[in-house]
């Protein structure tokens, strides 16, 4: 008998490991939702549809195949402006498609 009474006195004075796992993974848990809270109002989810909304308006206008970009026309209608590329492209013996012109412009 005196063998279990001091096996019952040793087990009181050892701390409870058990609730002091949970403790600790209680507080691991919380730290946690206080890191992702940090991190999610950062950048809210708002934003992710202004830029995609940003993204839609300043979509370049697609292209045709084979095109070098955009032309300025400055003072020139559409159709000199088609002729005038015709005849360079002639005279420099190269494709249409292969030609870059960034404007074109009347000289007065």
């Amino acid at each position: 008998m005196n063998i279990l009474a001091s096996a019952a006195v040793d087990t009181a004075k050892q701390p409870d490991y058990i609730a002091l796992a949970l403790v600790a993974l209680m507080l691991i848990v919380v730290v946690v939702m206080v890191i992702r809270k940090h991190l999610a109002s950062k950048k809210p989810a708002d934003a992710f549809v202004v830029e995609e909304k940003a993204s839609e308006q300043a979509a370049p206008i697609e292209l045709a195949p084979g095109s070098a970009g955009s032309l300025k026309l400055n003072d020139v209608s559409p159709k000199t402006a088609a002729l005038l590329m015709a005849i360079v492209a002639n005279k420099l013996d190269k494709p249409l498609n292969e030609l870059r012109f960034i404007s074109v412009k009347e000289i007065k």
